[in-house]
């Protein structure tokens, strides 16, 4: 574990269900980052290609067999990647000549053999040396998301290795089941990534407490979209179609101390990359003395627990 290290934090959008315009903006927001010295760069939830944040907004798209919201999911398919894929093979190429840990959400299709057109909420960690290092998805789409993506398993529900230390994650509202938590806690967690739309003020709170709760460092990563980003299919609501440059998703992205204050406070309203120099690693053993789930504050006499990741 390095005893200091850069972040980088992108709260811009993606180029909405476009993923060979998305992987272009990636690409160069990466190499903008290689020459700032960033350790780790971090994109929010379904980064790749856009968070549907229409399902908050729109009217009748979740009427049977209704044609607009079929097209949506028929771009949204085809703009999605594959993992491994030639996506990830380009991040692995890019993270592995910048020596830069990559993270970032995106939607995910599994396009081997017939008949399969699920859509998972997926996250992805690449390491300094360009390996794919986790890959997981989602385990429960959120409320209206249940349109869209199928659930995910128990693989990939760890941290990983890196050279800035033990890196994992948790997508949007499995921050608030107590077991996933506990999973990732039990994996020894330096740093956790909190991938969210848009980190209002209840997800700073499960951001805070998960850093708190887990004597690690949270990077806590919201993003910007506009209503000119949501698709024209769908019918979408006066405040949207009179105001495309409106602002939807308004980003929020902090960074959270093992203690529970922020190091970076959410940035709100704006687009563009945050970074923040991290230089006090040895906290997350000082703040571990009073609290440590996974070890001296556990009782597995008490307590059995198991995880299912096959």
């Amino acid at each position: 574990m390095k005893s200091s290290f850069r972040v980088a934090i992108v709260q811009e959008g993606p180029v909405y269900l476009d993923l060979k315009a998305s992987m272009e903006k990636m690409t160069g927001i990466i190499l903008d980052a290689a020459t700032e010295e960033t350790d780790l760069i971090v994109f929010g939830e379904t980064w790749l290609t856009g968070y549907p944040a229409w399902l908050d907004h729109c009217n009748g798209y979740a009427i049977w067999d209704h044609e607009p919201t079929k097209a949506v999911y028929s771009r949204m398919y085809q703009n999605s990647i594959t993992v491994p894929g030639p996506e990830t093979e380009t991040l692995c190429k890019l993270a592995k000549e910048h020596n830069m840990v990559i993270v970032s959400g995106a939607n995910e299709v599994v396009k081997k053999g017939p008949g399969n057109r699920t859509i998972y909420n997926s996250m992805i960690i690449i390491n300094e040396k360009g390996d794919l290092a986790n890959h997981r998805r989602k385990l429960m789409p959120t409320y209206t998301e249940k349109l869209l993506y199928g659930m995910g398993d128990g693989s990939g529900l760890e941290a990983v290795d890196t050279e800035i230390g033990r890196i994992g994650g948790l997508i949007c509202w499995e921050h608030w089941m107590p077991l996933a938590r506990q999973a990732m806690h039990d994996s020894g967690e330096h740093i956790h990534i909190a991938l969210w739309p848009r980190v209002h003020d209840m997800l700073q709170i499960a951001s805070r407490a998960y850093a708190f709760e887990g004597r690690c460092y949270v990077i806590a990563v919201g993003q910007m979209m506009y209503g000119k980003d949501f698709p024209p299919e769908l019918d979408l609501p006066e405040h949207i179609t009179n105001h495309p440059g409106g602002v939807i998703l308004n980003g929020g992205s902090a960074i959270i101390g093992p203690d529970g204050q922020y190091m970076m406070e959410p940035q709100y309203d704006l687009d563009g990359t945050f970074y923040c120099d991290m230089d006090d690693m040895d906290r997350i053993f000082k703040e571990g003395m009073t609290l440590d789930v996974s070890g001296h504050y556990q009782r597995p006499d008490v307590f059995d627990f198991k995880i299912r990741k096959r």
